[in-house]
């Protein structure tokens, strides 16, 4: 970040907005770890978040990664975007303390950023990855972001 000083505004944009979305706050996430074309949010573990077996619900994994490819797309060029579509695959049940998303870009674009995604599952400390993802994430004009009054992620 200190060879990148325009980014210090757009890392406090995201942050300021990801604190605004009220599904992230519901799930209990946490944007731990951006910089320019990457993201990382983690969330712990919570009986809410499971499903029967006691695994890491399939919902919360693409939750994960449909935030974090977004957010990730959206440091490229500090504009808004929003997912247009991803491609999740479930690799093991994720069984676990805690649930973790990291995304990097692998071409940023004016209109269309491709991200790649993955996600671990911690477990006394070890991690184990549980799911991969390859999203298509729609760039915004910085307009929208103005009239929406929720720009970037």
């Amino acid at each position: 970040m200190s060879n990148d000083p325009d980014f210090a505004q757009i890392a406090e944009r995201i942050h300021a907005n990801v604190g605004r979305q009220g599904f992230m706050n519901l799930v209990g996430a946490e944007l731990s770890e951006i910089s320019r074309g990457s993201c990382t949010i983690a969330v712990e573990r919570r009986p809410e978040l499971l499903q029967q077996h006691g695994f890491f619900h399939g919902g919360v994994t693409a939750f994960l990664v449909d935030n974090a490819t977004t957010i990730a797309a959206a440091t490229s060029r500090g504009q808004p975007a929003l997912t247009a579509e991803y491609k999740l695959n479930l690799l093991s049940p994720a069984v676990g303390d805690k649930l973790i998303c990291r995304a990097r870009v692998i071409k940023p674009g004016r209109q269309v950023s491709v991200v790649a995604a993955d996600v671990f599952c911690v477990n006394d400390g070890v991690e184990k990855h549980t799911a991969t993802a390859l999203a298509s994430i729609a760039m915004l004009s910085e307009d929208v972001g103005a009239k929406t009054k929720n720009p970037a992620a």
